[in-house]
């Protein structure tokens, strides 16, 4: 498959970017400074882009299969930006009729408890607070989208560098947590299910959730 990352100098969308290529897949990657992306492959291409811009957006996506935005707000930026991004990001798609969207979301929205989003909770951090209400308005626009085949996955609440295992459950909009009460999931792991879902969509214009 043809596959643009949005976000592949990220923590997150650089190792789509490799997975994706471990797997044989045609991946672009989309970067604000290709003279900076240092990943050789002779399955990659690297094309600048800017995810604010529509225009940019669609030409960066065009004639490709599946379209993964990894974005998370960069220094300097302000956690809004997350929904910002949102309008050209699914009007570029449209304009380049690409209909496939894989949003890297946030953990907060998910439940802890029935109708109880952890960003709710008397002891959310708050340092993740702006970034989490931002992720879930986010969400809300996403949800509104009729026309693409859109899917917005959700980390476990801890979410670090680590083992890739292929071994984890997902789950819809309840926060998974392991036998010791901890909910977590590696970023290659996290990367994994990511491909998985464009490879094999289980969740069309849904959000789902992936931890140990």
């Amino acid at each position: 498959m043809k596959i643009a990352i949005f976000g592949a100098t990220g923590n997150i969308g650089s190792r789509v970017v490799t997975e994706a290529l471990n797997r044989g897949h045609d991946v672009t990657a989309i970067v604000r400074h290709p003279e900076d992306y240092t990943l050789v492959n002779p399955h990659l291409r690297v094309a600048k882009g800017d995810l604010f811009n529509t225009q940019d957006v669609e030409a960066a996506v065009f004639d490709h299969d599946a379209v993964v935005s990894a974005y998370n707000f960069t220094k300097g930026a302000t956690p809004s930006t997350i929904t910002e991004v949102t309008g050209p990001l699914l009007n570029g798609l449209k304009q380049a009729h690409v209909k496939r969207l894989i949003i890297v979301g946030g953990a907060g929205s998910l439940e802890v408890a029935p109708g109880v989003q952890s960003v709710d909770t008397p002891g959310f951090p708050e340092e993740y607070k702006a970034v989490s209400l931002a992720h879930r308005e986010a969400l809300k626009i996403y949800q509104e989208e009729k026309e693409l085949e859109w899917t917005y996955i959700s980390p476990s609440a801890e979410i670090l560098p680590g083992e890739r295992t292929g071994n984890f459950r997902a789950g819809k909009d309840q926060m998974l947590f392991d036998e010791q009460g901890r909910s977590h999931i590696s970023m290659e792991d996290f990367a994994v299910a990511i491909v998985d879902e464009i490879m094999n969509p289980q969740h069309i214009r849904e959000r789902f959730t992936v931890g140990y």
